[in-house]
C-alpha cells in the first residue's frame, strides 16, 4: 500500500485533548468529531487538510488521555497516514485498531517541512520526501497489520475473517 499526500507538521507531546478537545466528546460522530480536530492547536488545520495527507509529529504523539476519539478525528478529517519520532502507546493502538496507519521514524519528523509532498510505502517501510527527494525509513508493517489497516480496521478484519 503507497500512501501519498501533503505534510502537516506538529512539535512533540501532541496529546489527545489537544486533538479532539473533551468539551466535544459528548458525541461520537467522526465528521463532528473531525469538525473540531486541532482546533486549540491551529485554528486554521481543518480548513486546511485535504484527504490523504499526512500527519508529521515529534515525540509522543497522542498522549494524555485514551480517548479513540482522536486518532477517529484525525482519520474522518482525511489524514491518511501519522509519521512520528514517537507514539504514545495507547494510541498507537487505538490508531491501528481503527485503521489509520502510523509510522515511528527518527530521522522523518526532523527534516520533512509543512506542505512537502510526502509519499509512503507501507510494505516496505519507506517514507519519501518527494519535495526534498529525501528518503527515510521506519519499521515496516508485517502482512497481518497491513490486511487490517486495508480492511479499514480490527473490527472489518475480523468480520472479514469471520466470513473466511
Amino acid at each position: 500500500m503507497v500512501i501519498k499526500g501533503k505534510a502537516h507538521v506538529f512539535g512533540d507531546n501532541v496529546n489527545t485533548d489537544v486533538i479532539i478537545p473533551a468539551r466535544y466528546l459528548n458525541t461520537s460522530d467522526p465528521l463532528e468529531l473531525a469538525a473540531h480536530c486541532m482546533e486549540d492547536l491551529d485554528p486554521t488545520f481543518i480548513k486546511r487538510v485535504e484527504k490523504g495527507d499526512i500527519l508529521i509529529a515529534g515525540k509522543n504523539f497522542g498522549c494524555g488521555s485514551s480517548r479513540e476519539h482522536a486518532p477517529i478525528a484525525l482519520k474522518a478529517l482525511g489524514v491518511s497516514c501519522i509519521i512520528a519520532k514517537s507514539f504514545a502507546r495507547i494510541f498507537f493502538r487505538n490508531a491501528l485498531n481503527i485503521g489509520l496507519p502510523i509510522l515511528e521514524s527518527a530521522e522523518a519528523p526532523a527534516f520533512i517541512q509543512e506542505g512537502a509532498m510526502v509519499e509512503v510505502e507501507l510494505e516496505r517501510g519507506l517514507i519519501k520526501d518527494l519535495s526534498s527527494e529525501r528518503t527515510f525509513h521506519a519499521e515496516p508493517f508485517p502482512p497481518f497489520m497491513r490486511d487490517l489497516i486495508a480492511a479499514g480496521g480490527l473490527l472489518a478484519y475480523a468480520a472479514k475473517k469471520g466470513k473466511n
